[in-house]
């Protein structure tokens, strides 16, 4: 009874101010302002998302398909270099330096320079002319590794009998034959989980995207793009436009986490007792 009550209290608390950002969406500015402890709306209008989705400065739509290219791009390399270094660490065998450059990526987890590496990524990406631009930022991204989501694919690997590789061998099937026609279907759950992941950190990014649009306004992100409604001179105080905008962007991710759910867990658990 003790876990059940523990559990309810932390979900009342994570659930809350996701609760009170969708209500308040739906109240006037000038409530929100005059009663801000007020849960539920005293007239509920749904004024606030017509003026955020057509209002040519905030522009969500624009904002929104910005987020969307940024955050799939990603999701899409960040799942691909997961699976195949996390494939290639699992069954490459001994190839030479193997364990020298696992550790290399492993020692990535512990290293962390903050923002004293965002003048030389602009150094090299300003040659490229894309310092400031959400390409530029994309093509960043592609430059990463995410040793964690590889450890992730390479414990689950390991609870798949390698007798599959080997028959998969013994019929003529190459190294990225098995890959592709045995270990890609067989990784959905991880992958799943990679992609939920991979895709809540893109969606919310803030800092990396707001430096790299800054000069450019049509880029910016749906998160930026909320975010800077907070000192937008006019719509400083437009509370009743930021929680419609936070809403809007809160569907992808519900979504996202709804469609691939069942994986999730399974994918986090699957190389708890292997690896």
């Amino acid at each position: 009874m003790g876990k059940y009550l523990f559990l309810g209290v932390v979900a009342i608390f994570v659930i809350m101010p996701i609760a009170y950002t969708i209500s308040s969406s739906f109240k006037t500015n000038a409530e929100i302002m005059a009663h801000p402890e007020h849960f539920w709306p005293e007239v509920p209008t749904l004024e606030n998302y017509r003026i955020a989705w057509q209002d040519k400065d905030f522009n969500i739509p624009r904002m929104f398909w910005n987020s969307t290219i940024y955050t799939v791009l990603c999701m899409l390399f960040t799942v691909t270099t997961s699976a195949l270094a996390g494939y290639v660490f699992a069954r490459g065998g001994d190839f030479a330096g193997s364990k020298l450059l696992f550790a290399i990526f492993s020692s990535l987890m512990f290293l962390n320079m903050g923002t004293i590496t965002i003048y030389p990524i602009f150094q090299v990406l300003g040659i490229l002319k894309l310092s400031s631009s959400l390409w530029g930022l994309i093509v960043m991204r592609f430059f990463s590794v995410g040793i964690i989501n590889i450890y992730l694919v390479r414990s689950y690997i390991r609870t798949i009998p390698p007798q599959l590789d080997e028959a998969a061998g013994m019929d003529g099937c190459s190294f990225l034959g098995i890959f592709f026609r045995i270990m890609v279907p067989l990784l959905k759950p991880i992958l799943a989980t990679i992609s939920i992941l991979a895709f809540n950190a893109s969606w919310n990014e803030y800092l990396m995207p707001t430096l790299f649009t800054l000069n450019n306004r049509q880029q910016r992100t749906l998160i930026v793009g909320i975010m800077s409604l907070k000192n937008a001179g006019v719509s400083a105080a437009n509370w009743n436009l930021m929680l419609a905008g936070a809403t809007i962007a809160m569907l992808p991710i519900l979504v996202v986490y709804a469609i691939a759910n069942r994986y999730f867990v399974e994918g986090l658990t699957a190389g708890a007792l292997k690896g």
